[in-house]
């Protein structure tokens, strides 16, 4: 039988282990020195900017450049029918592994060492043509803000309005009804679930600003629309929308990356 003493490396290796998780959490490898908490280089460096033919104003990808041709304001049909509140939002990623992976522990799992390389992601893509002049993000009601102790949001928010040099603001926007979490709901279950479910408490603060609403994942855009309505009822001259992340729609994403979201978020989820 061992001795204490003996025993002392093993623990130590498992202890090492437990709090610097020692294999990338996308692809399992070892990790060395690499720079991105969590993930090696190589699957890091795979992160890029949506390449897609995209609507104008929502940032939709389509599933291909024709679904545009005849549009003569390249709007798809849900902004066409139903425009959103906001003038344009930008989407910067496609929700997939590794970024997916990434996203999923840094805003359930509390990995918030992940913040730093994701708002670099976010500010290499950030596009030339935006201006705006206040940072705002997309609030956590009180309760789910205490469950997670921080808004993954604001995290984000904070570095782009520092690399902007523009104002943020993170008390203003309030969300004051508390919902079930959207990531379950159906599109007409999250314009129903979010329905007054914002406030702006200083109108006279955004009063003929131009905002830039930050959000961390654009799934239906019902929240960042919500939010943006709110914005210009209160007298926002006009919203624009940042998301680091977009959920993409099967039919524009090849099978094997299908199947690799998948695997790759069961595991994240697991682990």
């Amino acid at each position: 039988m061992e001795s204490w003493p003996q025993k002392l490396p093993g623990l130590i290796r498992h202890a090492v282990r437990f709090i610097l998780p020692a294999d990338c959490a996308a692809c399992g490898v070892p990790l060395t020195t690499d720079p991105v908490p969590l993930f090696c280089t190589n699957c890091w460096d795979t992160v890029a900017p949506l390449r897609l033919a995209r609507c104008s104003q929502c940032d939709r990808p389509l599933p291909s450049p024709v679904a545009l041709t005849y549009s003569p304001t390249h709007r798809c049909h849900h902004c066409t029918v139903r425009p959103p509140a906001y003038v344009k939002a930008w989407t910067l990623y496609p929700y997939l592994p590794p970024l997916q992976d990434a996203i999923c522990l840094f805003k359930y799992r509390g990995k918030v060492s992940l913040a730093k390389p994701l708002g670099r992601l976010m500010i290499a893509a950030i596009p030339a043509s935006l201006d705006a002049d206040l940072v705002i993000p997309v609030p956590l009601h009180p309760t789910r803000l205490r469950e997670r102790e921080f808004n993954q949001s604001l995290l984000l928010a904070d570095q782009v309005a520092t690399h902007l040099h523009l104002p943020l603001s993170f008390t203003n926007l309030v969300r004051i009804v508390p919902s079930e979490p959207q990531s379950t709901l159906s599109r007409k279950e999250r314009m129903k679930n979010l329905r007054r479910a914002f406030a702006v408490r200083r109108p006279e603060s955004i009063a003929q600003k131009r905002i830039l609403l930050i959000d961390d994942v654009f799934t239906t855009g019902t929240t960042t629309n919500e939010c943006a309505k709110v914005l210009r009822k209160a007298g926002a001259d006009a919203v624009f929308v940042l998301t680091l992340a977009r959920t993409i729609e099967s039919s524009v994403v090849p099978d094997r990356i299908l199947a690799q979201r998948a695997t790759g978020l069961l595991g994240v989820l697991k682990g």
